[in-house]
């Protein structure tokens, strides 16, 4: 199962809308196991990864078990169901981390084996599954993406120079893990504030994966975007939606339609943007792991609303100094973490910086 989970984890923020689940055949024909077939969801989500590593195995999947990190579909999509594939290859056992969360599925596909006389087995490695396959989860059950929050914070609180200037927090160890994971996500979202502040790219800049840039999303109610901006600029290479209020002008939404920027409205409620009605827009276009990277009053807003389910702070051993911009609005980040429900994971060593991990309790 370590290994089904780990060969899922290649599918991360590439197999949207579906989930990224990793599948091993295994066979012991008296001489100790051995793995006869893998396989991994594949971009755009099919093939699935049990079809994938039954066709790896043939003949040899035949008696065998299949460990898979989420219970195989039974129902006719795009593709047949899984469930039916397994048990025409003779698959004797199937070990599955997890039920699937779709409704469509839901232990039918579970069922259905055990009816065809395959043994099956529930919950090993449920807990990292669980994890693996949050945005999915998310998304069938709540209507919306799993929403992770990244933060840089200096070593006093800041996140910035004063009037809201950019300024380098974290070394190079920081960044390459930001990168990375922007390569796990599906999207990566920003508000209109740090887009006009920073000027980012927000693409996944590591060696050989610059193909794996997630969408990139901006929370511009007036749409204010530049067109001269990178994210505006590169649009037709790395897909950038722009969300916006239902009175924003339509000839600024003209303007960066023909840039090659989707833009996409949802009402406001007192000027601002309804953000539960803009994650449920992007859950609708299949979006099911949102990776935040905004400032301090948009990373607040969505705390304050309990749309936060995980949560990474990079800490700084350096200062930036009284004139700085506050990382969080009105309180320290731990305290607007337990008041948004999320609990700490833990801490780690990145380079000279650390990281604190957390997740919805």
């Amino acid at each position: 199962m370590a290994l089904a989970l780990t060969l899922g984890r290649r599918g991360l923020g590439r197999t949207w809308p579906n989930p990224a689940v990793g599948a091993v055949i295994v066979r012991d024909d008296g001489a100790g196991p051995v793995v006869g077939g893998r396989g991994w969801t594949q971009p755009g989500g099919r093939p699935h990864a049990e079809t994938q590593a039954l066709d790896r195995a043939g003949a040899a999947a035949r008696g065998a078990t299949m460990y898979v990190t989420l219970e195989p579909c039974s129902h006719h999509g795009k593709t047949p169901p899984c469930a039916n594939a397994i048990m025409a290859a003779g698959i004797a056992r199937v070990v599955s981390a997890m039920i699937d969360p779709n409704p469509e599925v839901a232990g039918a596909g579970h069922w259905r084996m055990a009816e065809k006389g395959i043994v099956v087995e529930v919950g090993i490695g449920g807990e990292e599954a669980a994890r693996a396959h949050a945005g999915h989860s998310r998304r069938v059950r709540d209507g919306r993406p799993h929403v992770i929050l990244k933060l840089a914070v200096s070593a006093d609180g800041k996140a910035g120079l004063a009037g809201r200037r950019p300024a380098p927090i974290t070394g190079e160890a920081v960044r390459a893990r930001v990168h990375l994971m922007r390569a796990t996500s599906d999207a990566v979202l920003t508000g209109i504030g740090t887009a006009l502040a920073d000027d980012p790219l927000l693409t996944c800049r590591l060696p050989g994966m610059t193909g794996r840039s997630p969408v990139c999303v901006v929370l511009d109610g007036k749409l204010r975007l530049p067109l001269k901006s990178k994210l505006a600029a590169t649009a037709r290479k790395t897909p950038l939606w722009v969300v916006t209020g239902e009175s924003a002008p339509p000839e600024r939404e003209q303007a960066l339609k023909a840039a090659h920027v989707e833009v996409l409205r949802v009402p406001s409620r007192d000027g601002k943007l309804d953000l539960a009605a803009a994650l449920k827009l992007l859950a609708g276009r299949g979006i099911t792991r949102l990776m935040m990277e905004a400032g301090p009053i948009l990373s607040t807003a969505f705390m304050r609303a309990g749309l936060v389910d995980e949560a990474a702070l990079f800490r700084s051993p350096t200062p930036i100094g009284p004139d700085g911009i506050d990382a969080v609005e009105g309180m320290s980040f731990s305290a607007l973490a337990q008041s948004a429900g999320l609990k700490p994971l833990g801490s780690e060593q990145i380079g000279v910086d650390m990281v604190e991990n957390y997740e919805r309790a």
